[in-house]
């Protein structure tokens, strides 16, 4: 390095330095010079990303370029020690004269032009990788070996591999006793040797928790599941955190290990939470040419009984103006019960009612449910419920009733970057509900598959291809005799864009009289190509397609329909809003562009 200026200053004299700067007027900064040899265009980004003078401008004042360029030594030294670069020589130069070697005190009154040279060396290898002793079954890091670059960042990942291997063994006070690291700046190398201090193989002491002040310390314990008095596992005290966030009751959640262990192994946790408001108010809306309108809120209280029970209201009334079909509704409730009857698994109550009034019927519509959700992992979901439905509604055949016992069952895979706005990874969904009915209504069962993906074909998520297909299919249970709410159909913003909502089923006879009704077998397909243009604006190209049958897609009575368009994105904070224009391209083809406005991708 050029300089390495050590300096103290008083209060006093930063406070004169300051104004004696700030009070002559000095000239604008001409600009700055930032050069990096060795041609390693890679290293050159990286320290160019983390100068804080690559990017000055004009409007900076005097004093705070100085302080910038004073800084600059040690910002540079830290990346280039992170690439593996021990011996560069760094200059920064201000008017021709050394950063480094200009007292606080005579700080320029103005700055005309700043050169940056960075020379970084050879980049260093490892003569010698050493960490010990191991845990037992514990590997390190590939590139921590001898010829191997010595990276410092590579360097501390392989430490925290050898600590954290001791802790996954119960060795919950793992760490380096002593460390030897050598440079020869003659062959380029540098020399680690690390020497761990396991401890004492330690148990999960008791649970403290600051910050919880309307929701039961006993449920916090509940919810949390954290093992004590068995033995300390990292993988366990994560896990316990993360039961804690997916509750919903707190909007902060930090675990932590006391510093002492209480005799004779115990080492208590202390759960810092912050509460989240107590209630929540949404509003959302949707509209799309033929579909019309629809509005949907909620209000959700997070700990109803103090015992970080989910009590929530959702309403939704959709079709509003709707070329081919009335108004919808539907009116529900849910109360969940975290940790019941385990700390993964959560108690589900729900209670809905609703009326459909679409082109082929209308009915009224009431559903019960009692059910579990059990959390596997992150990625992995998986429910089971006992359900009761009734529906009562009338079509071109006349007064229909349909009652069954239904057993949902679900899993649920997600391996998706971001919920709101995926870039990468992929999603499943597969259900299966068996239904038992009553009167009219026959014995079958209904099963679905959502699969998405996503895969980036650009760095950073500029240019993603989305692709999504999702299968229905009703069995054991003839069209008439299945429950008209659980019928399949293709059209509208969820499945074929540029065809009008459910505007394609099949034509079944019920007795003497054809009736239009949804189909036991479904098909469709969605693939699109986002491109972001800037921060917060996106592009897409779609293209959609679904087939609908009666036992089959593609047998006699079956039929399918596609649509393409364009769509424009506008990012905010809780996800994109979403503006999409969609003509159809196979099936009905009269229908003209069709408009989708909503909040979300499409998928």
């Amino acid at each position: 390095m050029g300089y390495r200026v050590s300096h103290k200053l008083s209060a006093a004299a930063a406070v004169l330095a300051a104004v004696l700067t700030y009070a002559v007027p000095g000239q604008a900064l001409d600009g700055v010079t930032f050069t990096v040899s060795g041609g390693n265009a890679a290293l050159s980004r990286d320290l160019r990303a983390t100068s804080g003078l690559a990017g000055a401008g004009q409007e900076k004042a005097a004093l705070d370029l100085f302080a910038d360029a004073q800084a600059e030594y040690g910002k540079l030294l830290s990346a280039l020690y992170a690439a593996g670069y021990y011996g560069p020589i760094i200059h920064v130069l201000i008017d021709g004269r050394e950063a480094g070697s200009i007292a606080p005190l005579d700080a320029p009154s103005a700055i005309g032009k700043i050169v940056v040279t960075v020379d970084p060396g050879p980049a260093f290898v490892l003569s010698t990788a050493q960490i010990a002793p191991m845990a037992a079954g514990q590997t390190l890091p590939s590139d921590f070996a001898a010829g191997k670059g010595a990276a410092a960042g590579g360097i501390m990942a392989a430490v925290q591999a050898g600590v954290d291997g001791w802790r996954g063994q119960g060795h919950a006070k793992a760490t380096v006793a002593e460390q030897t690291l050598t440079a020869d700046h003659a062959s380029a190398t540098l020399s680690v040797m690390v020497r761990l201090d396991p401890g004492p193989v330690l148990r999960f002491g008791d649970l403290s928790i600051n910050g919880a002040t309307h929701i039961r310390p006993d449920r916090v314990r509940k919810i949390a599941g954290l093992p004590t008095g068995h033995r300390f596992d990292p993988a366990e005290e994560a896990r316990a955190a993360q039961r804690l966030r997916r509750s919903g009751v707190f909007s902060s959640v930090t675990l932590s290990e006391d510093d002492s262990i209480t005799p004779p192994d115990l080492l208590g946790i202390t759960a810092d939470v912050v509460e989240a408001l107590p209630r929540r108010y949404t509003f959302g809306a949707e509209v799309a040419t033929n579909d019309g309108l629809r509005l949907n809120g909620s209000w959700l209280h997070r700990n109803l009984l103090g015992g970080g029970e989910r009590f929530e209201v959702v309403g939704a009334i959709s079709n509003i103006v709707a070329a081919g079909s009335g108004l919808d509704y539907t009116l529900g409730t849910t109360l969940d019960r975290p940790a019941t009857p385990d700390a993964d698994s959560t108690l589900n109550l729900s209670a809905t009612i609703g009326h459909k009034d679409d082109a082929d019927y209308t009915a009224d519509t009431v559903a019960l449910g009692i059910g579990l959700t059990h959390y596997f992992s992150t990625a992995l979901t998986a429910h089971a419920a006992v359900a009761y439905d009734f529906s009562g509604g009338h079509d071109n055949a006349g007064d229909f009733t349909y009652r069954s016992l239904q057993l949902p069952i679900g899993a649920a895979f997600d391996r998706r970057d971001s919920t709101t706005e995926s870039t990468s990874g992929y999603f499943l969904d597969l259900r299966a509900k068996p239904f038992f009915g009553f009167g009219a209504t026959q014995n079958g069962a209904r099963l679905t598959l959502d699969a998405r993906a996503y895969k980036t074909l650009v760095a950073q998520g500029s240019a993603v291809l989305a692709g999504r297909v999702q299968v229905g299919a009703i069995l054991g249970a003839s069209a008439i005799g299945t429950p008209r709410t659980d019928l399949f159909y293709s059209g509208g913003g969820g499945t074929v864009r540029g065809q009008a909502y459910q505007s394609l089923g099949i034509s079944v006879l019920d007795g003497t009289t054809w009736v239009d009704t949804g189909g036991t077998a479904f098909v469709a397909a969605s693939v699109e190509g986002r491109l972001k243009v800037s921060a917060n604006i996106g592009l897409v190209a779609f293209v959609d397609a679904g087939a609908v049958g009666q036992g089959t897609v593609t047998g006699a009575g079956s039929d399918w329909q596609a649509g393409a368009g364009l769509g424009l994105r506008y990012g905010t904070a809780v996800g994109p809003i979403r503006l999409d224009l969609a003509l159809p391209v196979r099936g009905a083809l009269g229908g003209g562009v069709q408009i989708y406005v909503g909040l979300g991708q499409a998928f």
